[in-house]
């Protein structure tokens, strides 16, 4: 089954190879849509794949990579569209 969750990752997630590490976990995971910083200092994404290979790139992002600290998360679900053709870092 196809999914679609829009994310919001709160904490020390600029500035500590978060946005790399998530597309890493993407491709691996065969999830596609994008990863961005925002200005208030949070990481936003869009993943959309298979239900279980998204919860997985959800997963990590409640970590992150070791240099990061992840405070908070939001998970929104979303419609899948089907519009990605590869995961993106803006």
């Amino acid at each position: 089954m196809k999914v679609r969750v829009h994310v919001w990752i709160s904490g020390e997630v600029q500035g500590v190879f978060f946005r790399s590490s998530v597309r890493s976990q993407a491709i691996l995971h065969e999830v596609k849509g994008w990863v961005r910083n925002l200005p208030d200092g949070r990481v936003e994404a869009v993943f959309e794949g298979h239900k279980n290979n998204v919860d997985e790139v959800v997963d990590y992002c409640s970590k992150g990579p070791d240099v990061s600290s992840v405070d908070r998360i939001e998970v929104k679900e979303e419609k899948p569209t089907g519009r990605f053709a590869d995961f993106q870092i803006r």
